[in-house]
C-alpha cells in the first residue's frame, strides 16, 4: 500500500505562474479540530480505562455477594481488561480508534498529544474509584453498575467528535460531482420540455413564437414526472441500498485484510531476537501492574486499614502518581544525554522491587509509599512506542506495537485470576505478588541478555576479507 499526500493530510495546489505544485498542510494537522480529538480521546481513557482500573471496588462486592473463590471472581475483572487489549469488543472498539485518531491528526506534536490523551487513565482511575465506592455504599453494586453504564453513554459523544481527516481534493471532487449531477438533470428537464418533430429535430422557431405552448408542454411533462416519481424513487432507493451494501462489503474486506496483515503478516518481526524477548517481557509485565488494582481493596480490608483507605484509596494514589510518572519519564527520556532504553529498564526494575516488597508492608503509610512508587515507575508505558520503534524501525512500528499490546492483554487476562487462585491455596496474597514479581524479573533479565547475545554473535561471524 502506497501512502499519498492526501493520506497524511496534505493537499497539492497548482501554481499558475511556474506551473509547479506546492505542498499545503491541512489546517487540522497539529491544530484546529485536532485538539478536539485529543479531548475526545482523553474522555475515552477516563470512561474506559478508568472504569477498568477501578474494578477492584466491584470485586469486593462480588466476593461478598456470590461467595465464590478469589480466582473465579477475578475472572470478571480480568476478562474486561484483557479482552480490551486483545481483540477489541465492547470498550475495545472505542479505545483503539481513540488512540489511532490522535496519531492521524498530529505530526509534529504527536508525542505531546498522545501523552495528554493517555493521562485520562490516571484521572479516570481516581474519579471512578471514588464514584464506585460511593455508589456501592449508597445504592448497592447492581445499581452502581447501572449508573456507571449510563455515564459510559457519553462515549457516544466522544465518538461523534471524531471525524475522518478529509483533504480538499475529496471535498472538491464531491462538489464537482454534485454540480455535474444537478446540471445534468436540469439540462434533461429543459430538453424534455421542448417540442420535437417527428424526425427528432427541435423546432426552434416554433419555440420562439409559441412561448405559452412550451409552458404547457413543460407542465404536462412535470405532471407525467409526478406520476412516475414514486416508481422512479423506489428504483433509486433500491440502487442506493445495493451501492451501500457493496461499499460496506469492500470496507469489511479491506479492514479484515488490514487486520490480518497487522497481526498475522508480521512473521518477519520474530526473526529479531530482541523483539521476541520484548514480547516475552510483555507477557508478564502488565499483570504486575493490574493485580494491585484488583486485589488491593481486599488486602486493605484484611489489614484493618479500611478507615484510612476510605479517606484516600491506595488505588487513587497509584493513579495520580501514574500521571506524573508518564510526564516526567517522558521529559527525562527526551534529554540528549539520556538513553530511552535505560530509562525504560530502570523504571521496570523499580516496579519489580515495589511488587516484591508490597506484601511486607502492613501499615497504611508503608503501602501508600510503595503504591506511589508503583504509580511513578509504571509511567514507562508512555515509552513503549519509542522503545518498540528503536527495536524494529518506523516501518514495522504499527505491527510490532500491536503484537506488544496483544501480549499485554494476555498478561492482564491471566494475572488477576492467577493471584486469586494462589490466595485460595495459601489464604494469602503474599505469594501472588512474589510469583508475579519473579516472573516479571525473568522477563527483564531476558531483555538484558538478548542484546548482549546479539552483539556477541555479530562479532563472532567471520568477515570475508580473504583473497583468492
Amino acid at each position: 500500500m502506497c501512502t499519498t499526500q492526501e493520506d497524511i493530510g496534505y493537499d497539492f495546489e497548482d501554481d499558475s505562474k511556474d506551473k509547479t505544485k506546492t505542498l499545503k498542510p491541512n489546517p487540522n494537522i497539529d491544530g484546529g479540530w485536532a485538539w478536539m480529538i485529543v479531548l475526545s480521546s482523553f474522555l475515552v481513557h477516563i470512561l474506559i480505562m478508568g472504569s477498568q482500573m477501578a474494578l477492584g471496588i466491584l470485586n469486593m462486592e462480588w466476593l461478598a455477594e456470590f461467595s465464590q473463590s478469589r480466582g473465579l471472581t477475578a475472572w470478571v475483572s480480568s476478562l474486561s481488561m484483557g479482552i480490551t487489549l486483545i481483540v477489541g469488543v465492547g470498550s475495545g472498539m472505542v479505545y483503539l480508534p481513540a488512540v489511532v485518531m490522535v496519531g492521524q491528526y498530529f505530526q509534529k506534536r504527536r508525542a505531546l498529544a498522545q501523552g495528554l490523551s493517555t493521562t485520562g487513565t490516571g484521572f479516570g482511575t481516581f474519579l471512578m474509584t471514588v464514584l464506585l465506592k460511593y455508589l456501592c455504599k449508597e445504592f448497592g453494586w447492581r445499581n452502581a453498575m447501572f449508573i456507571q453504564g449510563a455515564v459510559s453513554l457519553n462515549l457516544c459523544v466522544c465518538g461523534a467528535l471524531m471525524r475522518p481527516l478529509s483533504s480538499k481534493k475529496d471535498t472538491n471532487e464531491k462538489s464537482v460531482e454534485r454540480n455535474n449531477s444537478e446540471d445534468y438533470h436540469a439540462e434533461a428537464l429543459f430538453h424534455s420540455a421542448k417540442p420535437i418533430k417527428s424526425n427528432g429535430v427541435v423546432h426552434e422557431e416554433q419555440e420562439e413564437k409559441e412561448g405559452p405552448a412550451n409552458v404547457k408542454v413543460l407542465y404536462n411533462f412535470q405532471a407525467m414526472e409526478c406520476k412516475g416519481k414514486s416508481r422512479h424513487g423506489k428504483n433509486l432507493y433500491a440502487l442506493c441500498i445495493l451501492k451501500r451494501a457493496s461499499q460496506l462489503t469492500v470496507t469489511i474486506k479491506n479492514g479484515f485484510g488490514t487486520w490480518y496483515s497487522s497481526y498475522f503478516g508480521a512473521a518477519s518481526l520474530f526473526t529479531n531476537r530482541v523483539f521476541v524477548a520484548f514480547v516475552f517481557w510483555a507477557l508478564f509485565a502488565y499483570s504486575s501492574f493490574v493485580i494491585p488494582f484488583i486485589h488491593l481493596p481486599e488486602i486493605v480490608k484484611q489489614y484493618n486499614l479500611s478507615t484510612q483507605n476510605d479517606v484516600f484509596p491506595l488505588t487513587s494514589i497509584i493513579a495520580i502518581v501514574h500521571i506524573f510518572g508518564k510526564v516526567i519519564l517522558g521529559i527525562i527520556s527526551d534529554l540528549p544525554c539520556i538513553s530511552t532504553w535505560n530509562v525504560f529498564l530502570i523504571a521496570n526494575f523499580t516496579l519489580v522491587i515495589c511488587i516484591l516488597i508490597l506484601p511486607l508492608m502492613h501499615t497504611y503509610i508503608g503501602l501508600a509509599m510503595v503504591c506511589a512508587l508503583i504509580g511513578f515507575s509504571s509511567g514507562y508505558f508512555s515509552l513503549m512506542p519509542v522503545v518498540t520503534e528503536d527495536l524494529v524501525g518506523i516501518q514495522h512500528l504499527a505491527n510490532a506495537y500491536g503484537i506488544i499490546i496483544c501480549a499485554n492483554g494476555i498478561s492482564a487476562l491471566l494475572g488477576p485470576p492467577f493471584a486469586g487462585w494462589i490466595y485460595d491455596i495459601t489464604q494469602k496474597y503474599d505469594f501472588s505478588f512474589y510469583i508475579c514479581g519473579l516472573l516479571y524479573m525473568v522477563g527483564i533479565i531476558v531483555l538484558l541478555i538478548q542484546p548482549c547475545i546479539q552483539k556477541k554473535q555479530s562479532k563472532d561471524q567471520p568477515t570475508d576479507n580473504t583473497k583468492v
